[in-house]
């Protein structure tokens, strides 16, 4: 082997080895365009996965421990399959004791036993000797020689997660490796509601900016509740769409975005609805701060503010929930006596969520202990070298010296989940058929949590984003360290798995931010720009059988966000795992750039005018996000500018014609776009009825859209240019139910929910 690597080009050992990374040779652009993946791009992003190959010698010596490794270890650390794909054999190497031993022959002294451990802990035990086993090949690798042999596959007919043990005897060598198995149904979850050709409707929010008279300035689980009785009363819907949920460091301008949080497994405590917390009652210290003159000064500010201001409400929200915890140690954790029901309870979230809270948690207390001692450090880069990873000596003490506020990051948790609960449970008391639809973002900031705890399961030296394409021709660099999935892999799925059930719960729909993820990630090496970069292959079938698996337990419907540069056989994959597509009006054009009509959109989808990224229909039809991009500088030239315009114009021009063709609008009504400078109420009301009369399983409309409001929550690109992620709602959550105006858009909705079939049938 090493003849033949020698006469290999650098080049060449390069190219293999980034095959083995799943590094691929090219990717085809939007323009159908075929570009190969550079040998300095291969070798940038093996190097950022620890895989150095500057020189032929390191590049052969890389090839060879790739090659090697899969007979070093015992077996494979992972199987993922379903009832109907498990293999008939589990495969096995193990070495020869002796050290000059010949290969080709297969040893007569060896023997295996496996424990194949269930999730009730129930253990079954397995014995074979050599007439059992069968023999399949023997190599040499290095100085030693390696036999591959194969034991009967044990038969589990139950869907769930196993851990095999394999413990394996030949000569003088014993070696045992714990497997991660996984039995995995063919498709993902989808209900009652659902089936055949039922479909529902619903609204999504964003619920930062929820307003209300009795929130402190930023919607909470509170309001969530009573938009619950709205979707539920006057609009007929069995669903409401919420932003990501995630923790983020609420620190304005770059730490308030729902889609870059510092951890995707927990929540951000600034959504907690502090007056019905059940300790808040008990709480008479808690009470009198926000009884206080000062703080109802401030509450109120908060909510006449145009945009929710992040730091305020966090820092008001936080004084108080510390008086709140501490009346809970005073009353349950630190009293004497017997254990009360809510210490109990938290003692039993916690050790349910084990290391992966202990660390959300400790990093939490890490960061403002860091940050008190000096206000300079804000990042955890900046901490000392012995708190920059969660299992070190200092970390240790740390959490012991300091265990009352990591226990209170840990409590905060528990309220959070607590409360979501209760609103889910509440919209499936109303009748509403999927109720909550959450949604999963892509990103992790790397100065987060899950990076700090998990650090060794990102690849550090690179970072996700696009290729070039026609909505950005430089391509993307959304600065967010990608998997590593070939570790995460090894480790039986522990995290990906852990990410899925978090935002599996309290919810009947889940969105998975760029579905994309689990086939490919664009990467693009540390320094470099998004034209050298490179696609990633993900082992997508086990993926995506764990995410059908944690569906159909969680009975949670999955829409995979399918937008950009999507190959065919992704969609098709998608579809057939029961996978929603996520298809936006902006975008569901024919091979002429025309909009295809309603019945041409898929029945497996989720369907919208837009998403936070992208203008309103309000701004789409007024260009209020080509102005607003103008003027943060967004376009190379005039010239830019004028295209955009030109395409826009073209698009209304389309849009209009189609309407009128399907008798969405009066028969009166003109398709000169001149005669609409804005979205009329006969406009909206096509465009409503035009999505609602898709064949598409949901029908979600943003309340911007169903209220004509014209900006839209994010403007990707910038950070103070635009007050991203702080726009409040039109109307408070009262007049949603009074306001005349606001009821007539409600109306409107109501009857194309009636009208398409859509309306939610209560039990």
């Amino acid at each position: 082997m090493k003849n033949r690597l020698s006469k290999l080009s650098h080049k060449h050992i390069i190219n293999k080895l980034a095959a083995s990374y799943g590094i691929e040779p090219e990717y085809r652009d939007n323009w159908g365009q075929t570009h190969p993946t550079l040998v300095e791009t291969k070798r940038n992003i093996l190097k950022a996965m620890g895989v150095n190959v500057d020189t032929k010698a390191q590049a052969n010596e890389a090839w060879r421990a790739r090659r090697d490794r899969e007979w070093s270890r015992v077996t494979d650390p992972a199987i993922v399959a379903t009832p109907s794909s498990l293999p008939d054999e589990l495969m096995f190497q193990i070495p020869l004791g002796a050290q000059d031993a010949s290969a080709g022959s297969a040893s007569e002294d060896v023997d295996a036993s496996l424990e194949v451990t269930d999730e009730h802990g129930i253990v079954r035990r397995f014995c074979f000797t050599r007439k059992d086993l069968s023999f399949c090949e023997s190599r040499r690798v290095g100085n030693r020689v390696y036999e591959r042999w194969s034991l009967p596959f044990p038969q589990l007919q139950t869907l769930g997660y196993y851990r095999f043990h394999l413990s394996v005897h030949m000569g003088g060598e014993h070696k045992s490796q714990t497997i991660f198995v996984a039995i995995c149904p063919e498709k993902a979850y989808i209900g009652p509601a659902l089936q055949g050709d039922r479909r529902t409707a619903g609204i999504s929010i964003s619920l930062y900016g929820v307003r209300s008279r009795t929130n402190w300035g930023i919607g909470d689980f509170g309001d969530l509740k009573e938009l619950v009785d709205w979707v539920a009363d006057d609009l007929g819907g069995g669903v409401i769409g919420v932003n990501p949920l995630h923790a983020t460091f609420n620190r304005m301008p770059f730490n308030t975005s729902p889609y870059l949080p510092m951890s995707r497994f927990y929540r951000n405590f600034i959504y907690l609805d502090i007056p019905a917390m059940e300790d808040f009652q008990d709480a008479p210290e808690a009470q009198a701060v926000v009884e206080s003159p000062r703080t109802q000064q401030l509450i109120s500010e908060l909510r006449a503010s145009e945009t929710v201001r992040y730091e305020q409400v966090a820092a008001l929200k936080q004084e108080v929930l510390k008086q709140v915890f501490q009346t809970f140690l005073e009353h349950h954790w630190n009293r004497t006596g017997s254990k009360t029901d809510r210490q109990k309870e938290l003692e039993n979230y916690i050790e349910s969520e084990a290391l992966l809270l202990d660390n959300f948690a400790t990093f939490c207390a890490l960061d403002l202990a860091m940050r008190s001692r000096d206000p300079k450090v804000w990042t955890w880069s900046q901490w000392l070298p012995e708190y920059r990873r969660p299992d070190t000596e200092a970390v240790r003490r740390f959490r012991q010296e300091h265990w009352q506020e990591v226990l209170f990051h840990k409590y905060l948790q528990w309220q959070l989940e607590k409360q979501l609960a209760e609103v889910q449970d509440y919209a499936k008391s109303r009748g509403m058929c999927i109720g909550l639809y959450h949604d999963l973002a892509l990103a992790v900031d790397r100065l987060g949590s899950d990076f700090w705890a998990y650090q060794d399961f990102f690849i550090a030296g690179a970072r996700v984003g696009a290729p070039p394409d026609a909505f950005s021709q430089q391509g993307q660099d959304w600065g967010v360290p990608p998997p590593n999935m070939e570790k995460i892999r090894e480790s039986g799925y522990d995290l990906f798995v852990k990410e899925i059930q978090k935002n599996c719960a309290f919810g009947g729909a889940l969105r998975i931010d760029h579905v994309m993820r689990f086939f490919h990630l664009y990467c693009i090496p540390e320094g470099g720009p998004p034209r050298e970069g490179a696609y990633i292959s993900q082992p997508f079938e086990d993926l995506l059988r764990l995410l059908a698996l944690e569906s159909v337990r969680n009975e949670v419907v999955i829409i995979g966000e399918d937008l950009g540069t999507v190959p065919a056989y992704i969609r098709d994959i998608l579809n057939e795992t029961n996978i929603f597509s996520y298809r936006l009006l902006y975008f569901e054009k024919d091979d002429q750039q025309n909009f295809i009509r309603p019945q041409d959109y898929p029945e497996s989808a989720l369907v919208t005018v837009s998403t936070h990224d992208l203008p309103t229909l309000a701004g789409f039809w007024t260009h209020r996000d080509i102005n607003v991009r103008k003027e943060a500088g967004m376009f190379d030239n005039q010239q830019a500018v004028l295209k955009a315009v030109a395409q826009r114009e073209a698009d209304k021009e389309s849009l209009l014609q189609l309407l009128k063709s399907l008798y969405l609008l009066p028969e009166q009504c003109s398709t000169d776009v001149t005669a609409y400078p804005e979205v009329t109420g006969k406009l909206h009301n096509a465009v409503v009825g035009f999505l609602a009369l898709t064949p598409a399983k949901l029908f979600i409309l943003s309340q911007e859209d169903l209220f004509k409001e014209a900006d839209q929550q994010n403007l990707p690109g910038t950070t103070t240019e635009y007050p991203n992620w702080s726009l409040k709602m039109k109307y408070t959550v009262e007049e949603l139910r009074r306001d005349p105006k606001a009821r007539a858009f409600s109306e409107m909705f109501r009857t194309w929910i009636d009208r398409s079939g859509r309306k939610n049938l209560a039990p």
